[in-house]
């Protein structure tokens, strides 16, 4: 399947997605995230926050989670920088967070996180495959951001869905995933 094809279809799947499978979904995520990833070497994690129209996982579960039990941890979020892709700020609290045009929940304004020093980045994804390439918006911005991170990095994709086989037209700017966490299991590549 072809990366047009994936977005067209597993969007649809999301949006099929009952309020209470989403709910569900998102519970499994965020416990499995915590039950299979090991937190203690890491001391900032960047995430995403999630698009409520188009029923991205619920990472506020997560951000929450992590606020309560990993105090030390501190937290990153990205904010689009227009052509330029995106721009990291530490979390500071929900006032500092708004919906942009596009639904995006971004920070206005904060201490700017250096992309050198996350340590762990929860990445968005419509699909992933077997391999650990993932499927976004298209936009790449992502792949970017992921290139600017050190090396050893984790990259950790969400997903309420199982991998696909292959994603057909993957090319050299794609970033591979390190894990993908699914309602069900903890993927590594």
């Amino acid at each position: 399947m072809n990366k047009k094809e994936i977005r067209s279809n597993y969007l649809k799947l999301r949006l099929a997605l009952s309020d209470l499978e989403y709910q569900e979904l998102n519970k499994k995520l965020c416990t499995l995230f915590f039950s299979s990833i090991d937190l203690s070497g890491i001391t900032v994690i960047h995430l995403f926050l999630p698009i409520v129209s188009k029923k991205e996982p619920d990472t506020w579960l997560i951000l929450d989670r992590l606020q309560q039990d990993f105090p030390r941890v501190r937290i990153s979020i990205p904010k689009m920088n227009g052509e330029n892709g995106l721009i990291h700020f530490y979390f500071e609290g929900r006032n500092q967070i708004k919906i942009n045009a596009w639904g995006i929940p971004e920070p206005q304004s904060g201490e700017i996180t250096p992309p050198g020093k996350i340590d762990l980045v929860i990445v968005p994804l419509l699909a992933f495959d077997q391999n650990g390439n993932r499927t976004g918006y298209g936009k790449g911005f992502y792949d970017i951001f992921l290139k600017q991170c050190r090396k050893d990095c984790k990259k950790i994709g969400l997903s309420f869905f199982d991998p696909i086989d292959e994603i057909s037209d993957i090319n050299l700017n794609d970033v591979i995933l390190t894990h993908c966490i699914t309602p069900k299991k903890n993927y590594t590549f």
